[in-house]
């Protein structure tokens, strides 16, 4: 074994794998409470990041970056959004290569819909499961996480070549 590496301690090995699979139980719950009414997690978290967007749109590099989504990700969910008439994209008019995403009145009544569902869902499975201090430290730890990543130039959204 690498003598440099700081290998996790049992407790600090038990909270990583708990994260892990929480985490992943988490989103699975919150995809298939959303699932049942045709809609994917990560569709509903694009609609409603656009919802939330100066004027109900986004350049879709600035979208995928803030959903942590790569660009052909998002392209494609836009697509389906699009066929559905949730959202339209045109080109951006400050730049000939860019796309602008922008929700239509249409999706925005069909959020309106899905966030009711998804708001429950997010209460049942992760808000109710735990007590307020909880939810609390679960925010400011994952803040924690979050700074570090916007502080740390060298932490790429993408892997620059093979891992």
């Amino acid at each position: 074994m690498d003598e440099g590496v700081r290998w996790l301690s049992a407790q600090e090995q038990q909270w990583w794998r708990a994260y892990l699979r929480a985490t992943r139980e988490l989103d699975l719950a919150l995809d298939r409470d959303l699932q049942c009414l045709g809609l994917s997690l990560s569709e509903y978290e694009l609609l409603s990041m656009l919802s939330e967007a100066e004027g109900a749109r986004l350049r879709m590099s600035a979208l995928a970056a803030l959903i942590v989504q790569s660009r052909s990700r998002v392209t494609h969910t836009a697509a389906r959004l699009e066929r559905r008439g949730w959202v339209r994209r045109s080109p951006a008019p400050d730049d000939g290569r860019g796309v602008l995403l922008e929700l239509t009145e249409q999706g925005r009544d069909a959020l309106e819909g899905f966030a009711v569902a998804h708001v429950a869902s997010v209460r049942r499975h992760l808000v109710d499961v735990l007590t307020p201090q909880q939810l609390r430290g679960l925010g400011e730890a994952m803040q924690a996480v979050r700074d570090a990543y916007a502080q740390d130039p060298t932490t790429p959204a993408e892997p620059a070549g093979p891992c």
